[in-house]
C-alpha cells in the first residue's frame, strides 16, 4: 500500500467518522415510528463510520482489475457524505420549523443542496479527481457551477415532484416522506454529477 492509498484510507476514515456523527440526528425523522436511544443511533452511526473505509479497501482491492474503481469509490464516499449534509441541512430546517411540505420545503431543499455542493466541490476537486494543481481557475468552477445547475434543478425537481406531487401514501409521516424525496432526488442526480464532473469539470 503506497502512501497516497494510505492517505486516501486516513480521508476516508475522516469522512466515515463525520457521516456517521451526521446521521445521528437524521434517524429520528426518517424512522419516526421507531423508538431510537442514544446508543442505537451511536452504533448506527458507527457502523457507517467502519463501512466507509471498509468500502474503500474493498475498492483498492478490486482496482488490481478496475483501476476506475478507486475514483469511484472517492466519488461514492464524497457523494455519502455530501447526502448526509444536505439530509442534515434539510432535517434541520424542517425541525426548526415544523414544516416539510410545500414551498418552504423546496426552499429548504435548496438550501441544503447548495450546502452540499459547496462542500462537493472542495472534495471532487481535490481528493475524487485530484484536480488541486490543475490550475483550473474561474474556467473550471464556472463548469462545476453549471454542471451543478443541471443537477439542482434535477435534484430540487425530483425531491418536490416526490413530496408536493406524489405526496406522501396514508400512515407515512410527512418528515419520513420528506426524507424519501430528498433521497429520491440524491439517486437520480448520482450518475450526472459523476459524469459531469469528471468529463466537463475536472477533465485533464
Amino acid at each position: 500500500m503506497d502512501q497516497s492509498t494510505k492517505q486516501d484510507l486516513k480521508i476516508s476514515i475522516f469522512i466515515g467518522i463525520v457521516a456517521g456523527i451526521l446521521l445521528m440526528p437524521i434517524l429520528p425523522n426518517v424512522v419516526p415510528d421507531v423508538d431510537l436511544s442514544f446508543t442505537k443511533k451511536f452504533l448506527a452511526a458507527l457502523s457507517l463510520a467502519l463501512f466507509t473505509p471498509f468500502g474503500y479497501l474493498v475498492a483498492y482491492w478490486l482496482s488490481r482489475w478496475f483501476p476506475v474503481m478507486i475514483q469511484f469509490v472517492r466519488f461514492g464516499i464524497t457523494g455519502g457524505l455530501n447526502a448526509l449534509i444536505y439530509l442534515g441541512v434539510l432535517n434541520l430546517l424542517i425541525s426548526a420549523t415544523k414544516i416539510a411540505a410545500g414551498l418552504h420545503y423546496s426552499i429548504f431543499v435548496s438550501v441544503a443542496f447548495i450546502v452540499a455542493v459547496t462542500n462537493s466541490y472542495f472534495w471532487n476537486k481535490h481528493w475524487v479527481f485530484k484536480a488541486g494543481e490543475s490550475g483550473g481557475g474561474k474556467g473550471e468552477f464556472l463548469r462545476f457551477f453549471l454542471v451543478n445547475v443541471v443537477g439542482f434543478g434535477i435534484n430540487v425537481g425530483a425531491a418536490s415532484f416526490v413530496v408536493n406531487v406524489v405526496g406522501a401514501p396514508a400512515g407515512v409521516p410527512a418528515s419520513l416522506w420528506a426524507n424519501i424525496g430528498a433521497v429520491s432526488a440524491v439517486f437520480i442526480t448520482l450518475f450526472w454529477n459523476f459524469i459531469g464532473s469528471k468529463f466537463i469539470v475536472f477533465k485533464r
